[in-house]
């Protein structure tokens, strides 16, 4: 098992190695002519990134200092967001390259036609067998034979050297130089062809602009797409609103409001300002019951007890309910149980209350089984009254098999953040029944809200936050 971890690392190692190179080569080796200051700062940008990248992994996972956290987390988190795009960006660079260097040559090429000079017509060939004409007496001499005459016996295509020789070119006057050329120009054997000269000069220079432009486009791309990610993040999360009828839901508790949060992730990056604005856009719903679904922090209540503390204003008429995520179990569950019970939530460690209208059940996440906390579905739903309706709050969608099998009626879950990053949400969708909304399991619903916060990078790709207002709807209404 040790050696297939061990290979398995290697293999991720070697492809980002691998993939980073590859950035770097499009990104800065292919824009540049030669070795110089803007490769070397590739390397440091390139490099320095995942380091930090890995500094602010650690220093979460590890407890470091709570300042050292946030010193690295906004560097290296939007790195790892970054270099994702980037990659995308690049590797969409690789279908248009070969297309615009092909659109660049034709131009080039149907530039050269339409430049290339009209062929002067060819003199009839000289018979170098006949005999020599007699000079007419009014004829100019052989040492001043004009230009025109000159010109023409230097383009006939078979002009003797005879006729050459007996037309010598004037002498050039003294204090001048000697021309180099005829009067007409350069003689066929020393003019350079003018299509291959052009196309070997053109080439290297057109290869390093298309470079310039794909990089170009690559990075913008990247950096408008996480730039508008994490506004989206930061701005707070946006109310969504579903109806979800119940069958055993009796007809006064019609239109009963449930407002839905998880995935709040507060930590080194989104702290207790982002607290407040999920507290503010919860309490702006008015709901009749808050569902905190799991994942609300990211370290220790020493570090993030004041991020927290916002959360002792939530307002609803049958109050706030809390259940643990896999990340509580990072941070000190026990800690943060009786810290959200202080600020004034209610938290179900696998355990139920008897609402008006229905039964609300909470469980342990799945991670807790590690610490002897894990989910407990005969404890919380083993000995409920069925002819009554029942609500589930179950931090992953996963636990909805064993919902079903002890007949909740709705199951609110989070967890997968909708994907969180685009195409992350190909893998999450893979590893979860359902990534977002609401779907149906036999007799059972499940709803998944995509999260308020973020993990990791504060940014949001295809999948915005929101906070989910559950209306509950009677069939018998």
């Amino acid at each position: 098992m040790v050696i297939v971890f061990a290979l398995v690392a290697l293999l991720v190692v070697s492809v980002l190695v691998a993939g980073n190179w590859w950035l770097w080569r499009r990104l800065f080796r292919d824009t540049t002519r030669g070795p110089g200051f803007v490769r070397r700062a590739g390397v440091v940008v390139i490099a320095g990134g995942w380091a930090l990248t890995v500094g602010a992994l650690v220093a979460e996972r590890s407890g470091a200092p709570f300042w050292l956290q946030q010193v690295l987390a906004w560097p290296g988190f939007m790195w790892l967001a970054l270099s994702m795009y980037l990659m995308l960006g690049v590797l969409a660079g690789e279908v248009v390259r070969p297309l615009l260097r092909r659109w660049l040559e034709r131009r080039a090429r149907a530039r050269e036609v339409v430049q290339q000079p009209e062929a002067a017509p060819q003199a009839a060939p000289a018979d170098v067998t006949a005999t020599p004409t007699t000079v007419p007496a009014s004829a100019p001499k052989a040492g001043s034979i004009s230009s025109s005459t000159a010109g023409a016996a230097a383009v006939s295509s078979t002009g003797s050297a005879a006729a050459l020789t007996a037309d010598p070119l004037p002498a050039p006057a003294p204090g001048t130089d000697a021309p180099s050329t005829s009067a007409t120009g350069p003689s066929p054997a020393s003019a350079p062809d003018p299509a291959e000269p052009s196309r070997s000069l053109a080439t290297p220079t057109r290869r390093l602009f298309v470079s310039r432009v794909v990089a170009g486009a690559a990075a913008a791309a990247a950096v408008g797409t996480v730039g508008y990610g994490t506004y989206g993040v930061v701005r707070g999360p946006k109310v969504k609103r579903v109806t979800v009828p119940l069958a055993k839901l009796p007809r006064a508790a019609h239109g009963y409001r449930i407002a839905v949060v998880s995935d709040v992730h507060l930590g080194p990056v989104l702290g207790r300002g982002f607290a407040q604005k999920v507290v503010d856009t919860i309490n702006g719903t008015q709901p009749d019951l808050i569902a905190v679904v799991g994942d609300l922090v990211d370290g220790s209540v020493k570090d993030l007890g004041p991020a927290a503390a916002p959360l002792a204003g939530l307002r609803a008429r049958h109050g706030a309910f809390f259940v643990t995520g896999n990340h509580e179990y990072f941070s000190g569950a026990e800690q943060w149980v009786e810290e959200v019970r202080r600020l004034g939530l209610s938290p179900l460690e696998n355990a139920r209350t008897e609402l008006p209208h229905f039964d609300l059940a909470g469980v342990n996440d799945i991670a807790g089984e590690s610490e002897g906390q894990g989910p407990d579905f005969a404890k919380a739903l083993g000995d409920r009254d069925r002819a009554r309706a029942c609500v589930l709050l179950a931090h992953q969608p996963v636990q909805i098999h064993d919902a079903v099998d002890h007949g909740v009626d709705l199951q609110l879950s989070g967890h997968t953040h909708g994907g969180q990053l685009w195409p992350g949400n190909l893998v999450a969708g893979m590893a979860n029944p359902t990534l977002a909304g609401l779907d149906r399991y036999g007799d059972t619903q499940l709803y998944v809200s995509r999260g308020a916060g973020a993990w990791g990078p504060p940014t949001r790709v295809g999948a915005p936050s929101d906070i989910t207002v559950i209306e509950l709807a009677s069939r018998q209404a």
